[in-house]
C-alpha cells in the first residue's frame, strides 16, 4: 500500500499515533497544514482509507492525495471519496486550483485522477526524492473551468454514431481529440495515428494501406479509427488504432465503432478483422473481448493478438460502458 506514497519506511505506531492528534485538531483545511478526512463505510463507518487535503496560496490552491486499504483496491471507492472531495473543495472551500502528483509507475493512481476530472500536466524528471530513492513526478491539475466542464461532459449513449473523412473541415478538430495519460500505453493519440497513415509500415512483406476515419457522435467529432489493409487482400484487416476522446468516453462509442468498422471490413469482402492490445493495468482487453475478439497469440512487441470472426450479419452485444 505504501510503495508510491512519500512514506520513509517502517512507520512507526508512535508516529501514526502523533499524526493523527496533530491532524484532529484542525476543525477543517487550514492554509500551509496538512488536513486529512477518512474514506468509510456509509453502512457500518468502518474505516477504509483516507484523503489528504494541502491548502497553499492563502487557500486558494490544493494538493490531494488518498489512501486505501489493499483489500478494497479496485471498486471504485478512490473514485467517488475523491469526486465529493473536489466537488467541496470547488464548491464550499472555494479553491480555484485542484492539483496532485504521483509516481509515474502507478497507473491506477493516475486512472483516479482521471475519472476525477484531473488533467496530466507534465512529467518531471529525476525531481521527487525519498530517502535516497529518486523518481520522477507525474503532475496533474484542474481548475474550476476544468471542473466544470468535466461535470457537464455528455454521458449518455450518443443516438448516432458515424466514421467520416477527415477533411481540411475537420482536421483540426480530429488532432484535438485526446484519450486520458494513462491510457498513453495503449491508444497513440490523433497527430500519431494520422502520421501512420501518412507513412505506414510494411507487414508480410508489403506497405499498409490505412484507411482512417474521423468518429462522429451526435454530429460532434469524438473520436479517430483506422484499419490496416494490405494491397494484395491476402491478409485480413486490422483495426489499427482506435480513440475516443477522455471527455466521451464510457458512453458505448468504442462499441460502435468497432461494429462500423466490421461492417466496412464486410464490404471489403472480409471474413476476419484482427485486433492487437497491451498487456496492464488498463488495458482494453475486456473491451475488445466484450466485442467478440478472441486471443489466437501473441507479437513480437509483447501485445496480445486476437480477431472476430465476420459473420453475415453485425455483432450486437448488449450495452456496455465503452
Amino acid at each position: 500500500m505504501a510503495r508510491y506514497q512519500n512514506w520513509s519506511t517502517p512507520y512507526p505506531l508512535e508516529r501514526a499515533e502523533a499524526l493523527i492528534a496533530e491532524v484532529s485538531e484542525f476543525e477543517g483545511p487550514t492554509d500551509d497544514e496538512w488536513w486529512m478526512l477518512t474514506i468509510a463505510d456509509r453502512f457500518d463507518d468502518e474505516v477504509l482509507g483516507d484523503l489528504a487535503v494541502h491548502l497553499t496560496q492563502q487557500g486558494r490552491t490544493v494538493e490531494i492525495g488518498y489512501t486505501l486499504e489493499r483489500a478494497v483496491w479496485g471498486r471504485g471507492y478512490a473514485v467517488e471519496a475523491a469526486s465529493a472531495l473536489v466537488e467541496y473543495l470547488f464548491e464550499t472551500a472555494g479553491v480555484t486550483r485542484v492539483e496532485a502528483m504521483l509516481h509515474p509507475d502507478n497507473p491506477a493512481s493516475a486512472m483516479v485522477l482521471e475519472r476525477v476530472g484531473l488533467l496530466f500536466e507534465g512529467h518531471t524528471r529525476s525531481s521527487f526524492w525519498l530517502d535516497d530513492d529518486n523518481s520522477d513526478d507525474w503532475l496533474y491539475g484542474m481548475t474550476r473551468h476544468d471542473w466544470d466542464t468535466w461535470r457537464n461532459r455528455p454521458r449518455q449513449r450518443p443516438e448516432h454514431v458515424e466514421l467520416v473523412e477527415v477533411t481540411h473541415d475537420n482536421l483540426d478538430a480530429v488532432l484535438a481529440l485526446a484519450p486520458h495519460r494513462s491510457q498513453l500505453r495503449f491508444v497513440e493519440p490523433a497527430p500519431n495515428c494520422l502520421a501512420e497513415a501518412l507513412v505506414p509500415p510494411t507487414a508480410h512483406g508489403e506497405t499498409v494501406v490505412a484507411w482512417y476515419r474521423a468518429v462522429i457522435a451526435d454530429g460532434e467529432p469524438v473520436g479517430l479509427t483506422m484499419v490496416g489493409r494490405s494491397r494484395s487482400g491476402e491478409q485480413p484487416p486490422r483495426l489499427w488504432r482506435l480513440l475516443v476522446d477522455r471527455l466521451h468516453q464510457r458512453r458505448g462509442i468504442g462499441s460502435a465503432v468497432v461494429d462500423l468498422v466490421a461492417d466496412q471490413c464486410r464490404t471489403w469482402g472480409a471474413t476476419e478483422l484482427l485486433a492487437s492490445w497491451g498487456p496492464g493495468k488498463g488495458s482494453p482487453e475486456p473491451f475488445f473481448v466484450r466485442r467478440g475478439f478472441v486471443p489466437i497469440g501473441t507479437r513480437d512487441d509483447g501485445e496480445v493478438d486476437a480477431h472476430r470472426i465476420l459473420t453475415d450479419a453485425p455483432l450486437r452485444l448488449g450495452a456496455d460502458s465503452s
